[in-house]
C-alpha cells in the first residue's frame, strides 16, 4: 500500500520526521517497504497484512498515526446536496445471488461534464502510481485509495432498463472488460448485469460497453460488498487482478460502503457538476451488530508482563474506534468498529493495547506468569498412536491432500461419492481432495522401492474429505499404514494401538470386499459396533496397478473412533504372584470360520482365569482333514490372582473352551475322538 505524505496530512497532523513515522508504523505492524522522494511529496510503501484491510486506504493509515501519536483524526464531512428526483424512478437494483454479494448501493448523478481532473487530484493519484483518466474515473480511484472501498461508475444511458441485476454468470457467458479483453465466465462467478447482458465482473473489473466516456452525461455510482472467497476465486481463475479485487478479497467495511458512495458523489458534483438524485438504492440485509468483547484488565500483566493503567487502556481502545459499553475497576467491555473484522476475542484487544503502547516498551526480560496447558484428547491419542507405530519400526510420512483423479479408484472404502475437485490444481495433475490416505502411501512406497530402500514401513495421520451432497465435506481424521509385513503383522500393530488407548477394548474383525485387497487376507475392523477401519494384503493385480514389486499390506483407521473409546487416565492393575499355566489347542474348523470368531468364543468360555490368548498359525491339510477345512493353532495362558492353579483345573478350562468352540463353530480338537 503506497501512501502520500501530503495526502495523509489532510486527515492527521504530521509534525514528526518521516523516518520516525515509518519506524513507529513498522513497530505497530505496518512494515516499511520503501520510500520515494517526489518533487513535492513523499511516497511511502507500507506492507499491510491480510487481517488489516482497514489500512488499505489513506484514512486507515491516518487513523493508525492518530492513535500512535495521540493526534486528532479528521474525516471529511459529506453534505448531501440531492436536488434531483427520487433515485428509484431512475434505476432499479436487484440481487439474485446474496451468497456472492451481500450489499449493493446505487446512486445516480445526471448532467455531469466529463473532462480532465484538476491538478491536485492528478498529483495525488500520480504520487501513488495511478494514472489520471478523467474527472469521474479519477474520483472513483481517489475514493478507493482514500478509504479502501472500491467503486465503479456506469454510463447510465448505456444500461438497459436502466437496471442493475447482481447474479451468477450464465453457462458459456462471455464478458468484455474495460481492458478490451474477452473472458469466459464460470457459473460461480458474480456478474453485474443490466436487463440484457453482463456489464461488469462484480468486485473485479468493469465492462467496456458501459464505461464512462467523453459523451457520458448521466452516471450510476456502484458501491458494494462482495464475498471475499468469490472475488479471490474469480480473480485467480481469470488472471484478472485489480486494486478492487485485492481489497474485496480481504473484506471491506460494511458501514464504509455507504460512506464511500456519498463521498464519491460529493467529489463528482464538485469536479464534474450535475444533479444528484434523491436518496440511494440500498439492497441487502441490515448490517449485523457486532457482539461486545470483555477485556479483563488483569490479563494484561498476565500476557504482556507489564502493568498498563486502566485509563490508558480505555483511551487506546476508544482511539482505535471501539465503542465502550461498560467499565469498572476489573474490566472494560467494548464493541469493535465495523472496519476491524479481526477484533473478535479478548486476546485481540490485548494485542492491540500492546501494539499501541509499543512492543519496544516491554522489557525483554520481563517475567510472564506461566499457566499449565491442557492437551486435547485428540492430541493425547495421536501421541500414543505415534509411540506405538515408531516402536514398531515405522516412519511417519506427510503427503499432499490433493491427488490425481485416477487415485480415487485405487482404494476408497469410506464413501461411494466422487472426490471433491479444486478449481485450481495445487500440484500439476492433482486436483482432487483425498478420500483415502492409502493411494498416497502406496505411491510413496513405489518411489522408495525405485530408489532401492530395503525397509519401507510408513504411516500418516491426516484428514480425508468425504463429499456429502450440497453440504460441506466430512473431514475424517484418519491413520493410514503401509508395511512389507503380512496381514497378521499389521493386525498385531493395530491391536497394540487399541491396547495402548484402552486395554479393555478388543478389536473386532469381519469380512470385507475391497478390490485392492486379497479377500482371504483382509478384514473390516470394528471397535464395538463402530466401523474402525480396513486391513488387508494388496492383491497381485493391485501391486501391478500401483507399480509395486514386493508384497504389501495396508490399513486405514478412523482415529475419531479411537478417541471416543480412549481411556487416557493411567490405570493400575495388580500383578499375580502365582505362576501361569499354558495349554496349546489345535482346532479343525471350516474354512469360513475366522480367527476373530474363535478368539471371541474362547474369551467368553474360558472364564476368570484366562490371562492371554496367543495365535500361532493356520495350517491346511486336505488329505487328513478333508476339503474346506483348516487348523487353527493357538495357546491360552491361565493364571489366578489368589492361588496356584492345578493341572486338573487347567484341563477343565481347556475342555470348556473346546466344547464351546465345537458348539459355536463345529470345531474339533486335533487328536480327539471325533465320535
Amino acid at each position: 500500500m503506497i501512501v502520500s505524505w501530503n495526502w495523509l496530512k489532510d486527515y492527521v497532523p504530521l509534525d514528526m520526521p518521516p523516518d520516525e513515522l515509518v519506524e513507529r508504523l513498522s513497530m505497530a505492524g505496518l512494515n516499511h517497504e520503501d520510500s520515494v522522494d517526489l518533487p513535492s511529496d513523499l511516497a511511502i510503501d507500507l506492507e499491510v497484512t491480510s487481517n488489516r484491510p482497514d489500512c488499505l486506504g489513506h484514512v486507515g493509515v491516518a487513523r493508525e498515526i492518530a492513535v500512535l501519536w495521540q493526534k486528532t483524526l479528521t474525516v471529511p464531512p459529506i453534505p448531501e446536496p440531492s436536488t434531483g428526483p427520487p433515485v428509484g424512478s431512475l434505476a432499479k437494483v436487484s440481487i439474485t445471488c446474496p451468497r456472492l454479494c451481500q450489499r449493493y448501493i446505487a446512486r445516480v448523478i445526471r448532467g455531469v461534464r466529463i473532462g480532465p481532473s484538476p491538478d491536485w487530484l492528478v498529483q495525488r493519484l500520480q504520487a501513488i502510481g495511478i494514472a489520471a483518466v478523467n474527472n469521474v474515473v479519477d474520483v472513483t480511484n481517489y475514493v478507493l485509495m482514500e478509504c479502501g472501498q472500491p467503486l465503479h461508475a456506469f454510463d447510465l444511458a448505456k444500461l438497459a432498463g436502466p437496471e442493475i441485476i447482481v447474479r451468477q454468470a450464465l453457462p458459456g457467458e462471455q464478458f468484455e472488460a474495460i481492458n478490451h479483453k474477452v473472458y469466459d465466465l464460470q457459473p460461480d462467478m458474480c456478474v453485474i448485469a443490466d436487463a440484457e447482458r453482463s456489464v461488469a465482473l462484480g468486485g473485479v473489473m468493469g465492462g467496456a460497453e458501459t464505461e464512462v466516456s467523453e459523451s457520458t452525461t448521466d452516471l450510476l455510482i456502484e458501491s458494494a460488498e462482495f464475498a471475499p472467497l468469490s472475488i479471490r476465486t474469480t480473480a485467480r481463475a481469470l488472471g484478472l487482478h485489480s486494486p478492487s479485487s485485492y481489497r474485496f478479497e480481504r473484506g471491506v467495511d460494511p458501514i464504509g460502503v455507504d460512506w464511500a458512495s456519498r463521498r464519491c458523489c460529493q467529489l463528482i458534483l464538485e469536479l464534474a457538476g450535475g444533479e444528484l438524485a434523491d436518496g440511494a438504492i440500498d439492497v441487502g440485509p441490515p448490517i449485523a451488530e457486532r457482539p461486545p468483547i470483555v477485556l479483563r484488565l488483569n490479563q494484561l500483566p498476565r500476557v504482556l508482563g507489564i502493568e498498563i493503567p486502566a485509563d490508558e487502556v480505555r483511551r487506546m481502545l476508544a482511539a482505535l474506534g471501539c465503542e465502550q459499553q461498560a467499565a469498572d475497576v476489573t474490566s472494560v467491555t467494548v464493541v469493535p468498529p465495523s472496519w476491524r473484522r479481526d477484533l473478535t476475542r479478548e486476546i485481540d484487544l490485548i494485542e492491540e493495547v500492546a501494539r499501541v503502547h509499543g512492543y519496544d516498551q516491554i522489557p525483554e526480560d520481563v517475567g510472564v506468569p506461566m499457566a499449565p496447558s491442557y492437551r486435547r484428547d485428540e492430541d493425547r491419542v495421536q501421541s500414543k498412536v505415534r509411540s506405538v507405530l515408531t516402536a514398531a519400526g515405522m516412519d511417519e510420512a506427510m503427503m499432499s491432500s490433493v491427488v490425481p483423479a485416477d487415485w480415487h479408484a485405487i482404494f476408497c472404502p469410506w464413501t461411494q461419492a466422487q472426490p471433491l475437485q479444486t478449481s485450481t490444481p495445487m500440484l500439476k495433475g492433482a486436483d482432487r481432495l483425498r478420500c483415502s490416505l492409502i493411494p498416497s502411501l502406496l505411491e510413496s512406497r513405489r518411489a522408495n522401492q525405485a530408489l532401492g530402500n530395503p525397509v519401507i514401513e510408513l504411516f500418516e495421520t491426516a484428514r480425508i474429505y468425504l463429499a456429502r451432497g450440497g453440504k460441506l465435506p466430512k473431514e475424517q481424521w484418519t491413520l493410514g499404514l503401509t508395511s512389507g509385513g503380512d496381514y497378521f503383522h499389521v493386525k498385531g500393530i493395530i491391536e497394540a494401538i487399541v491396547d495402548a488407548v484402552h486395554p479393555a477394548v478388543r478389536l473386532g474383525v469381519t469380512d470385507t470386499c475391497q478390490p485392492l485387497l486379497d479377500p482371504a487376507r483382509s478384514a473390516r475392523l470394528q471397535l464395538g459396533d463402530r466401523l474402525f477401519g480396513f486391513l488387508g494384503e494388496v492383491t497381485q493385480q493391485g501391486l501391478k496397478q500401483c507399480g509395486l514389486r514386493n508384497a504389501t499390506t495396508v490399513a486405514e483407521l478412523n482415529l475419531s473412533v479411537l478417541v471416543e473409546i480412549a481411556c487416557l487416565i493411567p490405570q493400575h492393575t495388580d500383578q499375580s504372584p502365582y505362576p501361569p499355566i499354558e495349554r496349546d489347542l489345535n482346532l479343525i474348523v471350516d474354512e469360513p470360520v475366522r480367527w476373530a470368531q474363535l478368539d471371541r468364543t474362547v474369551r467368553d468360555s474360558a472364564g476368570q482365569f484366562l490371562e492371554q490368548i496367543s495365535y500361532q498359525e493356520t495350517y491346511r491339510d486336505p488329505q487328513k482333514d478333508g476339503p474346506g477345512k483348516k487348523r487353527q493353532l493357538f495357546s491360552i495362558t491361565l493364571r489366578s490372582s489368589q492361588r496356584t492353579l492345578t493341572n486338573e483345573e487347567a484341563d477343565q478350562i481347556r475342555d470348556q473352551v473346546v466344547a464351546a468352540c465345537h458348539q459355536a463353530h463345529g470345531a474339533i480338537l486335533l487328536g480327539a475322538d471325533n465320535a
